[in-house]
């Protein structure tokens, strides 16, 4: 199967010398770039492309660094720019070898439409061509998408890139506990080892029989998934958020009038509702107008 070069577009309300200045200044591409940790221009001879030099950062103290060249090209009658770009690695740890693309400044009315469309080829033979379509392909075009939003929301709304990733990655790393919480609740105490104490608090609250108490936790077991599962979705996690704000309260009241004992118990729900109250009040503050690979064109018309 032919492999699809990546392509992403979206479109920036700003002038032309600032995005080519914000796209084409070392530091500053960095800066908003997933792909890129740093960027490093090396003297440039007359009429030969600017060559440079890239770094990586992919964690545990290990980085991919490569070199790559860039030539821009101005267009009078469209008033467009083009920036070609030839980009690579030697180094065995890297899945790119090597590759070409471009990016594309082209003026539509009032606003700005910047694009790239890039490939590659692999190291690592098949196995190499198969990691990278089931995975390094998908994630590397979502980087890019996501980094294109991160531009457009810094030269549209002045938030700088790094207060935008660092939103963005906080929002998820607290998602991504908030789905640990809630699935592990509803599967271990509720569904696999359902808790005397669970039924308990169900049966005292609700005044029910045993049967339907121990009906009623698996229930809600089933329930505390599905929520769980949700904060996995690709969707608005502010409602999210917004949902727990108000249920957590809701919870610990319920705690304590089924089990009033709970108030003097180490850990108890009301120091463990309190926390994941002020945790969801943050998550909700720190989700407000993320950037979003959604936010891109990424196929050509």
């Amino acid at each position: 199967m032919k492999r699809k070069p990546i392509y992403v577009e979206i479109m920036i309300g700003s002038d032309m010398e600032k995005l080519w200045n914000a796209t084409q200044t070392p530091d500053l591409h960095s800066s908003w770039d997933l792909r890129f940790s740093s960027i490093t221009y090396l003297p440039k001879k007359a009429n030969e492309p600017q060559h440079f030099l890239y770094k990586t950062n992919i964690g545990f103290g290990q980085s991919v660094q490569g070199w790559g060249k860039s030539a821009g090209t101005f267009h009078a009658e469209d008033r467009s720019r083009t920036s070609s770009l030839h980009f690579g690695t030697d180094q065995k740890i890297s899945l790119i070898k090597e590759g070409k693309g471009y990016w594309k400044y082209k003026q539509k009315q009032d606003t700005l439409v910047f694009l790239t469309q890039y490939d590659y080829n692999v190291n690592f033979g098949r196995l190499g061509t198969f990691c990278d379509g089931m995975i390094f392909r998908p994630l590397i075009g979502w980087a890019t998408a996501l980094s294109f939003d991160v531009l457009k929301r810094w030269l549209e709304k002045n938030e700088a890139p790094a207060s935008q990733y660092l939103r963005f990655f906080s929002t998820w790393l607290i998602s991504f506990l908030f789905f640990f919480i809630w699935t592990y609740h509803g599967t271990v105490p509720k569904l696999l080892f359902q808790q005397p104490e669970e039924v308990s608090m169900i049966q005292n609250l609700l005044s029910i029989s045993l049967r339907q108490a121990s009906s009623m936790v698996s229930a809600v077991g089933i329930a505390e998934i599905l929520f769980g599962l949700l904060w996995l979705l690709p969707i608005n996690k502010r409602r999210l958020f917004g949902v727990q704000i108000m249920a957590f309260p809701l919870l610990s009241l319920s705690a304590v009038l089924a089990e009033p004992a709970n108030l003097v118990h180490p850990f108890s729900p009301i120091t463990f509702n309190a926390a994941l109250f002020i945790l969801s009040i943050i998550g909700f503050f720190q989700s407000r107008d993320l950037p979003s690979a959604s936010s891109c064109k990424r196929k050509r018309d």
